[in-house]
């Protein structure tokens, strides 16, 4: 029998410590559908998707008629992928084992299909399986496909969805979505042929290119942070804006994935995708509405504005590294090149950093500081924006550094948001010194902040695309950062590895900002 069960209550003093938590509306998912992950014996499935459905479910956010149906090359039965994915929840689960009777209607809505993706019968079967659901769990022909396999097997999927009449085109009800994983191509070209692909059967308002940084809950408050508070958006422009560092420092290696990172490296992996969505929320102009569109309008309009490379601009502008052997909390760890799968004399970038401008009235000559690395000395993903001191000094003693304030968006692992200020000491003299003050959103809320896979895989049955990737941009970030891979791939690499694990990175990303007068923050 079927239990619904809501999201869990507040305690009554929670309620009435907390007031910034009344009214909220509910957050149910109103549409009926079934979400079909291809790729469900994979460890993204496991980690995150699954785990995700679970919780969505536990909070009162899935619809009431819903199916899920596993896809994938593993030979087992309907009972093995629910005990699998029981297994999967348990272990990884943020609200802990799967428990009855909530997890017996969970599993009752679990189904699984055996077969490659190049094997039109099991298409064939997964379209009966979708067709029985819309009969025996009321999903009404909606469906969510969820690509969690490799890119390389991401036009095979669509091309055979289309084959078996599993299309948007081949529906008389209901609506399909697709939803891609990163990365969408591996350069400018490879892109544009997978975009010839998805578009052949899926239109531009159908597909959801996930970043599962957009899902964060920092990153979404960038844009009411600037156009919900009249303080911050009348100074968000170059008369005082001296600078912008967005970082994503990461202290794991490639964690077995060393053949997919050789294909890589940090420029593609991080900088052209996570990155550069966080710079496009930094800079962009206010949407005219809260539609999705609207907004990733504005995001577009704010990379391509984005002044281009000459190949010859890339030693000026840009910094690469690759760590060597060193600590991380204390423990050595090996350099890259010791890694399994990774080539003894590999000449790719595990960290990459570079020097942008956005050419348009609000934003000339603002130098944007990007970076991103792993095996650096902490996790640690954030965007400070640095703002350009007084014009004239008036208070301190002569010792005394007036520093400039900057606004930091932090993302992980913390989430909030702080200023730095100047501030007087308290005496007789007239000291100053800089002070931070902190907003954090786990105590402020008084809520533990979802994972980004839950907020994302919801907007994607909700038919909400504001924090998916649109194509447009897609293709304006593989523009921009094309010209650095094209002097990288030409230029040989003499002095890798040439940043310790556990560092703060190499010292050529330092000389980038030394060379401005300034210097990065630390991680």
């Amino acid at each position: 029998m079927a239990v619904e069960v809501g999201t869990r209550p507040l305690s009554p003093s929670a309620s009435a410590v907390n007031p910034l938590r009344a009214g909220l509306e509910s957050n149910r998912i109103t549409d009926p559908c079934n979400v079909v992950f291809f790729g469900a014996s994979g460890d993204l499935t496991k980690r995150m998707l699954m785990p995700a459905m679970y919780n969505l479910r536990l909070g009162g956010v899935l619809p009431t008629n819903y199916g899920i149906i596993g896809f994938s090359r593993s030979d087992k039965s309907h009972y093995d992928f629910r005990e699998e994915m029981k297994e999967a929840i348990d272990a990884f689960s943020r609200s802990g084992e799967a428990r009855d009777p909530l997890w017996n209607d969970f599993a009752n809505r679990l189904t699984y299909i055996s077969g490659s993706f190049q094997d039109l019968d099991a298409f064939r079967a997964l379209r009966a399986q979708l067709e029985d659901n819309d009969q025996t769990l009321g999903t009404a022909g909606n469906r969510l496909y969820y690509l969690a396999t490799p890119p390389a097997a991401f036009a095979e999927v669509i091309e055979q969805l289309s084959a078996a009449g599993l299309g948007p085109k081949d529906q008389a009800t209901g609506w399909s979505r697709i939803v891609i994983e990163k990365p969408f191509g591996s350069d400018l070209e490879s892109a544009r042929a997978l975009q010839t692909e998805v578009n052949q059967v899926f239109d531009e308002k159908h597909v959801y290119r996930i970043d599962h940084y957009l899902g964060k809950e920092p990153v979404q408050d960038i844009m009411a942070l600037r156009f919900a508070n009249v303080m911050f958006e009348p100074i968000w422009n170059r008369r005082y804006v001296d600078s912008v560092q967005i970082t994503a420092a990461e202290t794991v290696g490639v964690e077995g994935r060393g053949g997919y990172y050789e294909g890589a490296g940090a420029l593609r992996d991080m900088i052209q995708n996570h990155v550069m969505n966080l710079l496009a929320l930094v800079a962009m102009e206010p949407p005219i509405s809260p539609n999705a569109d609207h907004i990733r309008d504005e995001k577009f309009k704010a990379l391509s504005a984005m002044r281009p490379f000459s190949v010859a601009d890339v030693p000026k502008l840009t910094a690469r590294g690759q760590y060597g052997p060193g600590l991380i909390e204390g423990k050595p760890v090996l350099g890259y090149r010791e890694e399994p799968s990774v080539e003894p004399h590999s000449t790719t970038e595990t960290y990459a950093c570079a020097k942008f401008f956005i050419d348009n009235w609000r934003w000339a000559d603002v130098p944007f500081y990007l970076r991103s690395g792993k095996r650096l000395a902490h996790k640690h993903s954030e965007i400070a924006v640095r703002f350009r001191g007084i014009p004239h000094r008036i208070f301190g003693e002569a010792g005394d550094a007036i520093e400039n304030n900057t606004l930091v968006m932090k993302i992980q692992p913390e989430e909030g948001v702080s200023i730095r200020f100047n501030a007087k000491v308290p005496g007789p003299k007239m000291h100053i010194r800089g002070v931070t003050m902190d907003f954090n959103y786990g105590t402020g809320f008084g809520v533990v902040s979802a994972p980004a896979y839950e907020r994302l895989i919801g907007d994607a049955m909700r038919g909400d695309a504001t924090l998916f990737t649109r194509w447009d941009a897609v293709e304006e970030a593989w523009k921009i950062v094309t010209p650095i891979m094209e002097r990288w791939e030409q230029s040989p690499v003499v002095d890798f590895p040439n940043y310790l694990a556990g560092s703060q990175g190499p010292q050529s990303a330092d000389a980038l900002l030394v060379a401005d007068g300034r210097e990065w923050r630390r991680i």
